[in-house]
């Protein structure tokens, strides 16, 4: 593999010894650690139908979250079902790793579900495309940058890609600021704005500003050196 010169992949877990206890997938790890945050692949085993529907069908501030988003709030369990079967094949399948947000201890609101973010990963482009979405009651916690790092750390250091991009509609100034606040910690930069980039649910289409970060970029940045503390695991009972 192509990473850093200067530091090798290191193996899953951390103090260079494999913390492995069946392998879920040969490709993602099945969990990630940062300092406040817990990723944990998408599946029933992460988060229950039940408690996903009631988040992401009627929590407080869900109009605000997928105003931008190019989802719209689930009508009925079997929707949030089906999420998550699309989701727990496409990682079984090695398209998406995609994760579901917890707050480590320590945190306000330690445990509880935030979010949900993920790599959609181009193999035959060479790179991958970040995607997050917070509940409004954890935004403004920093946390969309501290998984933004984590998950860049995967992809150039375990998953070998060339490059990782993000979009964010352009009319979005919230999003844009956090992204441009992390990418500009890894080195990357500004591609220009896609007119139509962007397909929402109700059939509407809008402009994407379009971000992104290749590993030469990435290898020794401020965003590189933060996240070395970031842990991977083959699986949830890793700790």
């Amino acid at each position: 593999m192509s990473n850093c010169a200067h530091e090798r992949s290191a193996p899953v877990g951390s103090g260079g010894h494999s913390e492995r206890a069946g392998p879920v997938s040969d490709l993602f790890p099945a969990a990630v650690e940062t300092s406040r945050l817990r990723l944990e692949r998408v599946g029933h085993e992460a988060i229950g139908v039940r408690e996903l529907y009631g988040v992401v069908s009627s929590d407080d501030g869900i109009e605000d979250v997928t105003e931008h988003a190019p989802w719209s709030p689930h009508e009925n369990p079997k929707e949030t079902a089906e999420f998550l079967e699309r989701c727990e094949k496409q990682f079984r399948d090695g398209e998406n790793a995609d994760y579901v947000i917890r707050l480590r201890e320590g945190e306000e609101g330690a445990g509880e579900f935030a979010g949900m973010c993920g790599l959609n990963c181009e193999w035959d482009r060479d790179s991958a495309e970040l995607g997050v979405w917070l509940r409004k009651r954890f935004w403004g916690r920093g946390y969309s940058g501290e998984r933004a790092r984590a998950l860049m750390r995967l992809a150039f250091e375990r998953l070998d890609f060339g490059l990782v991009a993000v979009g964010a509609a352009a009319e979005n100034d919230r999003s844009r600021r956090a992204v441009e606040k992390y990418v500009e910690s890894a080195g990357g930069r500004f591609e220009g704005v896609v007119r139509h980039g962007l397909a929402f649910a109700d059939g509407s289409v809008r402009d994407e500003a379009r971000y992104s970060v290749s590993r030469e970029e990435w290898c020794g940045s401020d965003a590189e050196r933060s996240s070395a503390s970031v842990r991977f695991f083959d699986s949830l009972d890793g700790d």
